[in-house]
Order: structure tokens, then C-alpha cells, then sequence
């Protein structure tokens, strides 16, 4: 206190006691109690009330100890159930738990990791993947710009992230308890398999596979393939002693439609202590993308069987050649070509707007353009008898598919009609025409994109453009390839669907297993607040399982974790408008968990290095205990703190200000001396 504030508080001491004096004593008869009490509640009224008026800071000091954190994170995978490490974890955990002079000297916080580092709740040892990277983005969350060290007692086996080696900080000593075996076994294992989700029907996919061997000897092995309970591929592995990877390259052919899960498998020499990390499955969806083509023509022309090479160049479509009188209503094609259209088409034109059948027509000389126009809205042809040499242009800004550029401006001219071609708005022209070099305008090939989908080439002789193509590349191909883009054009007509689900045919147990969805308006937006609701049905129990599928950022997810193996069906419903999918998947007993034999001794090692701590066996707990408790870069700080408050934030003042004049109103009232 400085010396003008206690001059203040006597000189407020003296006025409230003159003041008292002056009410009271000040020529007062008798001084009995009841005026003494009055006196000392005048007192303390006034002494209160000048207080508050003049109202001092006060000054008050607290003084907290802080311990340096010590994050101890226990591994709770599945993994160390499967190396009967969980009770050694288990035990770990509880003497560090009760050790008196760790948590004398540390503020210790328990952590758990599997699919990510949460507080410690309970040890259950089921987790289904090893995140462990998330351990050291948790400690740098939570410990920002701190000093301290951590534990971590896991078995170093990590099955998704990062490397968690690299992401502790350095400056922060990890000291890693390694639980399990860490003894070498002879092992074999497909550590990884690469292949495309979809293939093509009656081709042959690649597929790449991580193949690992622990021993010390040579080792000879088969890889096998089978699909169903015939096996596909068959190859001798060979492992050198040193040789501890390898990566196989093959390739397996497509023989079946639909979803196919493949099984690998590699059959060992000698008898291992885990086979099930010998076997991989994996799916893929085998896709036909064959295509029948019936290509309708009244006349021979050298276009007809140029047409035909090109499409059946990839060797998924087909192309069936027949006159307009040989068509048939009841014909499956994919697609229709009509060469050079006249009266005689006029049956295949009212068939294929039956039955919403794609079409590409192409004009020439002999075509009948009054019978064109009323067949057809989409363009309309004003020709006049006379010839014209039509040059291609390609247009850069055609955007209904990817198509490249073949040098069209150095292609020989196709033949046609002069005249005028107005095409409608809704077309979509890739190659415009030019006569003598000047540009009209008008398309040449065009396409639309309504209900039934339709390509124009105006001009015939087009032949001679995929022999100058070959005559100045050596080959066919991009020619044929550019072709084949205007057939899955036509062919890939699919209606735009209100509900639209994604989801696997085979989820791996243990992985994350979710089913995402879209629903859409009628003007094909997406509508975020549409009800959907998921029922998933266990095929061979029967056990249904009912949920609200939650929105995320632009769709709606259903998450199923916890399905144990087998096959489900499932329907996917959006509640208002009662639209519907319907679905089936498989959960396959794969989980990744059950894949090592081992700890693994030298990322852990590593992690220690890295950090500048040292290794740790569960039979070394005490000395770790010991070395921390030593350890003198970490002390207890403690910290004083002064706070400054105004008296007229001491509430207990104010209260005691109302109550001693409310006491001395009261007993002034009670005597009779108001």
C-alpha cells in the first residue's frame, strides 16, 4: 500500500468515526447498548459507503504449480489381441497409471489409438485399423509449443496414414514401449495388390501385387489366381535370401459379366505362423461394352466398309449390314446408321422413334432430302441438285466429348448438294464446312443431346479420309478410335436419374464401410433437403438394419460399420417423393489387423532415434519410470498471479452496506427513534 492511500483510509477511518460520534454520542443523555450498537453500525455504514467511493484497486496474488505434461498413448488395435500383446499393453497401462512418482512430478493424460487418438476411454484392444500417425498430430494439437516427453505402447504395426515415425515432433523426445513378439519368423505375405476397379468383357486387365518374404534362406513359391474354384493364372515365385520385396506384373482375362471377386493366393513351402495374410481377394467389375451396330444402306458405296473396319476396329461392336426392306422392328441395336436416306427408310425411321433407338445419318448425292426433313426436326436441308466439294473444320470448342484434332484441315473434301443446312439450337457441330477455303458456317458433323440421341454427316466419300489419315501416320488407330467416340456417343444414352447411389459390390471387414448418395430435382439440382433413409438386410440372417442417411457436403452418407461377414441387400429411399435404389454388397473376412506375425521392432526403434528418446521392453517399465522421474530438464514451475479488482466488484461489500443500514433502521424503528 502506498503511503497516499493509507493517509486516505485513515482520514476515511476519522470521518466515519466523527460521524458516528457526531449521530450518537454527541451529547447523547445515557449510552446505553442500544446506542453503542446504533454507533458501531453508523460507523460501519459510513466507513463502507466512503470505501466505495472511493473505490481502491486490491491487490490479490495466487500461486498455481504446473507440471510438465506427459502424454502416455496405448495401442488399441486389434493387432496385439492377434500377438497376445493386449494383456502385456493392459498391464503397462496400469503401472503407469498407479506409479506415485510420475504423477508427482508429471501432469500425465492417457490417449488411445486406432482409427484415430482419442482420450483413453476404455481398453477394449478391437480397434479395426492402426492410424498411428494420428498419434503425433494429436500430441502437436493438444501440447502446442510445449516441452515434454511422450510414451507410446504399441506393437509399431501401422495399417493406414502417414509414417507415423515423421509425424512426432523431434524436439519433443517419444519413448516407445514395444509390445509382442519381436522375434523373426519365416513369413510370406501379399503385402499389396493393384488393380482397376472395372474391366472390359473378353479382355485381359493388368494386375500388380507387393509380394514380402521374411527368412533366411531361398524360398520358392506359387502365386495362384482362381475365380470361383477354377484357378486363372499360375506362376512360380522365386525369393532370394537378401530379397525381402518383390513386385509381380500379370495379366487375367475377363471371362465373366458383372461383379467378380478373384482370389490370390500364394501356396507356401513351409508351415507358417500366420496363413491368412497369404490370401487376398479383390473385385472387379467386368464390363460389356460390346455394341451391335446395324448399319442400313440402299446403295454399295466405299463408305460402307470403311465405316465398318473403323467400328469394329476395337473389337467390342459389331456391325450388321442390311437394306431397308431387311430391317426388323424387333432388332437389338444399339445403334442405327442410315446411308443416304430415301423413301425406303421410311419403316426403320418410325421403328426407331418407337423404340428411342440412336441413329446417325449421313447424306450424300442420292439422298432423299424432302423425306429427311419430315423424318427428323433436328436439321433442315435446302439442296439443290448441284455438287460441292466440302472441306472438314474442326471446332476447338465442341465440348459433348473429348475429341482431338486428326489434321481434319488437311483431309481430301467430302461430296454433297450445295445448298443450306439450318441446324437447331440444340446441336452441337465438331467439324464445320469450307468451300474453296471459306468458311460457311454450316455444320458438317453435328450432333444433339435430346431424348434420343442423333449425329449428321453431311457428305459421303468419308472413306477417303481414314486412307489420308493412314498415309500420313502409318495407322489407322486414332482414326478409328475417333470413330468409335461417335458410336459410344450414340450408344451411352442414359436418362438423367433422380436418385443416384454409389456404393462397393465387396467391402473388406474391418474397413470403412459407407454407402453415399445424391437425390435431385426436377430441374437436376441437388436437393440438401431430401430424406433418405437406408435399410440394410443380412441375406442369410434376415436381420434388417434401418438408418437416416446424413447429409455431408453435397451428399448423403449412411455409414454401416460393425456388419459382420456375409452378403446384404440394401434400398436406399428418399421418403418424400417415395424414389428408390436398390443394391447389394458383400462384406468379405479380410481384416487387415490379422496380417503381421510380428512386432515391428524397427519402426518403433526408429521413432525412438528420431526423437532423440530410447527404446523400451515391458520388462524395462521401471527404468523408464525412473529415467523420467531423473530427468532434470523437466521441472514443476510454479507461477504467481496477481490480479487487480476494483472494491465495487467485491460483492459481499455492497451486501454488507445494505445490511447494516437495514439493521440500523430496524433497531431504530424497534426503540422508537425514528
Amino acid at each position: 500500500m502506498s503511503l497516499s492511500s493509507f493517509f486516505i483510509l485513515v482520514g476515511i477511518l476519522l470521518v466515519a468515526l466523527g460521524i458516528s460520534y457526531y449521530h450518537y454520542l454527541y451529547k447523547a443523555k445515557s449510552k446505553n447498548k442500544t446506542i453503542l450498537l446504533l454507533a458501531f453500525l453508523r460507523f460501519c455504514s459510513v466507513f463502507i459507503l466512503l470505501l466505495l467511493l472511493w473505490n481502491p484497486y486490491v491487490s490479490t496474488t495466487k500461486y498455481n504449480v504446473e507440471k510438465t505434461p506427459l502424454p502416455i498413448i496405448i495401442d488399441n488395435s486389434s493387432s496385439l489381441t492377434e500377438l497376445k500383446a493386449n494383456e502385456q499393453a493392459r498391464l503397462i497401462y496400469n503401472k503407469l497409471r498407479e506409479s506415485k512418482d510420475l504423477s508427482k512430478k508429471f501432469a500425465i493424460q492417457f490417449f488411445q489409438v486406432d482409427t484415430a487418438c482419442v482420450p483413453l476411454n476404455k481398453l477394449t484392444f478391437q480397434g479395426k485399423q492402426s492410424r498411428l500417425d494420428e498419434v503425433g498430430k494429436q500430441i502437436k494439437l493438444v501440447y502446442r509449443n510445449q516441452k515434454h516427453p511422450a510414451i507410446f505402447v504399441s506393437d509399431g504395426n501401422q495399417t493406414a496414414g502417414n509414417d507415423f515415425v515423421y509425424s512426432f515432433e523431434a524436439t519433443n523426445p517419444v519413448y516407445p514401449i514395444i509390445v509382442g513378439d519381436t522375434l523373426p519368423y519365416f513369413d510370406l505375405k501379399v503385402d499389396q495388390v493393384n488393380v482397376n476397379k472395372y474391366a472390359f468383357y473378353q479382355n485381359k486387365f493388368p494386375v500388380e501385387v507387393l509380394l514380402s518374404h521374411s527368412g533366411v534362406q531361398n524360398c520358392t513359391t506359387q502365386l495362384k489366381v482362381s475365380l470361383g474354384k477354377k484357378v486363372i493364372y499360375s506362376e512360380p515365385i522365386a525369393f532370394q535370401a537378401n530379397q525381402k520385396s518383390k513386385w509381380v506384373s500379370f495379366l487375367l482375362p475377363a471371362t465373366a459379366l458383372g461383379s467378380q471377386l478373384y482370389q490370390l493366393a500364394l501356396i507356401s513351402p513351409k508351415i507358417e505362423k500366420n496363413k491368412s495374410n497369404n490370401i487376398r481377394r479383390f473385385p472387379v467389375d467386368v464390363l460389356d461394352q460390346r455394341r451391335t451396330v446395324t448399319l442400313v444402306s440402299a446403295i454399295n458405296h466405299p463408305d460402307i466398309s470403311a465405316l465398318k473396319r473403323a467400328i469394329e476396329h476395337n473389337g467390342q461392336s459389331k456391325v450388321m449390314l442390311i437394306k431397308p426392306n431387311e430391317y426388323k422392328p424387333d432388332d437389338k441395336a444399339n445403334v442405327l446408321i442410315l446411308y443416304q436416306p430415301t423413301a425406303r427408310f421410311a419403316a426403320v425411321f418410325e421403328a426407331a422413334r418407337n423404340s428411342k433407338t440412336p441413329y446417325w445419318i449421313i447424306s450424300g448425292m442420292q439422298t432423299d432430302f424432302g423425306f429427311l426433313n419430315q423424318q427428323q426436326k433436328d436439321v433442315n436441308c435446302k439442296m439443290s441438285s448441284q455438287a460441292e466439294n466440302y472441306l472438314p473444320q474442326f471446332n476447338s470448342q465442341f465440348s459433348l466429348f473429348a475429341a482431338d484434332d486428326l489434321g481434319f484441315d488437311q483431309f481430301p473434301p467430302v461430296q454433297h448438294p450445295y445448298g443450306n443446312i439450318v441446324a437447331d439450337r440444340s446441336t452441337s457441330a465438331v467439324l464445320t464446312a469450307k468451300i474453296q477455303g471459306v468458311d460457311t458456317q454450316q455444320p458438317l458433323l453435328c450432333f444433339t443431346n435430346g431424348a434420343q440421341r442423333a449425329v449428321y454427316l453431311f457428305g459421303e466419300n468419308s472413306w477417303k479420309w481414314r486412307l489420308n489419315y493412314h498415309v500420313r501416320n502409318q495407322s489407322f488407330d486414332k482414326y478409328d478410335v475417333f470413330v468409335d467416340k461417335i458410336i459410344q456417343y450414340l450408344a451411352t444414352n442414359d436418362s438423367k436419374k433422380s436418385l443416384v447411389v454409389s456404393h462397393e459390390s465387396y467391402y473388406n471387414a474391418g474397413e470403412e464401410l459407407s454407402i453415399s448418395a445424391q437425390y435431385f430435382d426436377k430441374n437436376y439440382a441437388f436437393d440438401d433437403k431430401a430424406q433418405l433413409q437406408l435399410v440394410v438386410r443380412n441375406t442369410k440372417t434376415s436381420a434388417t438394419k434401418t438408418l437416416e442417411m446424413l447429409k455431408q457436403s453435397n451428399y448423403f452418407k449412411g455409414n454401416l460399420e460393425g456388419l459382420s461377414t456375409g452378403n446384404y441387400t440394401f434400398t436406399v429411399k428418399e421418403t418424400q417423393s417415395n424414389s428408390t435404389y436398390s443394391g447389394r454388397f458383400e462384406v468379405l473376412d479380410f481384416e487387415i489387423e490379422k496380417q503381421f506375425i510380428n512386432s515391428n521392432r524397427d519402426q518403433m526403434e526408429q521413432l525412438a532415434i528420431q526423437t532423440n528418446a530410447i527404446s523400451y521392453y515391458p520388462s524395462q517399465i521401471d527404468q523408464l519410470i525412473e529415467r523420467l522421474v531423473q530427468d532434470a530438464q523437466y521441472k514443476t514451475i510454479q507461477k504467481e498471479t496477481i490480479q487487480k479488482t476494483p472494491l465495487l466488484d467485491w460483492v459481499y461489500l455492497l451486501l454488507l452496506l445494505i445490511g447494516t443500514f437495514a439493521a440500523e433502521w430496524f433497531i431504530r424503528k424497534y426503540n422508537g427513534l425514528l
